[in-house]
């Protein structure tokens, strides 16, 4: 008899699954990864992570494989075009924010030698474990979401309060939220 996977109560769907199996949770140092999150994270807010993980690919496409160089140089003509693509969000603040927190993300990255540096000593260079039991028990936010926040938004970030923050944390893996008996915690 085939035992069945137990996963988070949330990863239900096709695009659901394999995303918290194989992305979800894990600790990510890479600087490209970490600006494609900030800014899907950032997209998200008011709807679904699955409107955002079907939109995903495309975001991909026309934000250059989340290269923050060639994002931070898009222009307002070029914001214009994307607007119009169906296959993105088309809210103008989320749009205008992603070339926005691209230049910001440079500026850390600058400072920092890695934004993946900074980033990280939010949680003291190694993952929050928490311990939820049910997904009820997740927090919205926490002190360290509520820091990193504080901080990106005073460095020029948008779309980043410390619920986008939180999530952000938990999809890099410096929050561990996987549930308890989750296979994949």
């Amino acid at each position: 008899m085939v035992t069945p996977t137990v996963r988070c109560s949330w990863a239900t769907t096709e695009l659901s699954i394999p995303y918290h199996d194989r992305e979800w949770g894990r600790p990510v140092h890479d600087d490209r990864v970490l600006f494609e999150f900030i800014t899907l994270e950032g997209a998200q807010a008011g709807l679904s992570w699955e409107t955002i993980l079907r939109k995903r690919e495309r975001y991909r496409e026309v934000f250059f494989e989340f290269d923050p160089e060639r994002v931070a140089r898009i222009t307002a003509a070029r914001i214009e075009k994307l607007l119009a693509d169906p296959g993105i969000v088309r809210n103008r603040a989320k749009v205008e924010s992603t070339v926005s927190n691209a230049r910001a993300f440079l500026a850390v990255r600058d400072a920092y030698g890695s934004f993946d540096e900074y980033v990280w000593r939010f949680v003291d260079g190694a993952p929050i474990v928490n311990r939820p039991k049910r997904s009820s028990d997740l927090p919205a936010e926490s002190l360290e979401s509520r820091a990193l926040s504080k901080d990106l938004k005073a460095r020029g970030f948008r779309f980043v309060g410390p619920t986008i923050a939180y999530a952000f944390m938990q999809a890099v893996g410096m929050v561990n939220d996987h549930l308890v008996g989750c296979a994949f915690r």
